[in-house]
């Protein structure tokens, strides 16, 4: 079950939240995961031991993020597997909040914790929509 601390959202956003949310809740079991959240960014917290930057591959991909990892064992010679329960593999696609930004995501891989940082769109940003009244030129608002 994935751990997921320091979040608060808008009334607006709650149910893309909560999608991202319960998509973190259905990682496999020994995959951890903090969602923390700015008024500038989402900040992703990622548990990932034995997975190494190449053998990582994170995109952002529309509205979705989409994790590729592979984590690498090493077994010793005179040992054989009674039980594994650490999967070598995690492919996840995590919807994301509608106010991601497209761009200026970053992204930290430390001693198997994965951190991502995805800023917010400027919540302040207009654009005036030209509106055009009975066939005359479009006015702006």
């Amino acid at each position: 079950m994935a751990a997921i601390g320091g979040f608060f959202a808008p009334a607006s956003q709650n149910s893309s939240m909560s999608a991202l949310r319960d998509a973190l809740g259905d990682l496999p079991d020994p995959v951890f995961a903090d969602l923390l959240e700015s008024e500038a960014a989402y900040l992703l917290v990622i548990d990932l031991p034995g997975v190494g930057s190449e053998t990582l591959d994170v995109r952002l991909d529309g509205p979705r993020l989409r994790i590729e990892a592979r984590r690498e064992k090493d077994l010793p010679m005179a040992f054989r597997y009674l039980d594994e329960d650490r999967p070598l593999f995690l492919d996840a696609e995590l919807p994301l909040p509608p106010d991601v930004a497209e761009t200026g995501a970053e992204g930290t891989l430390d001693r198997g914790t994965l951190t991502l940082r995805l800023p917010k769109r400027d919540a302040t940003e207009e654009t005036s929509i030209p509106i055009t009244v009975g066939g005359s030129e479009p006015d702006e608002l």
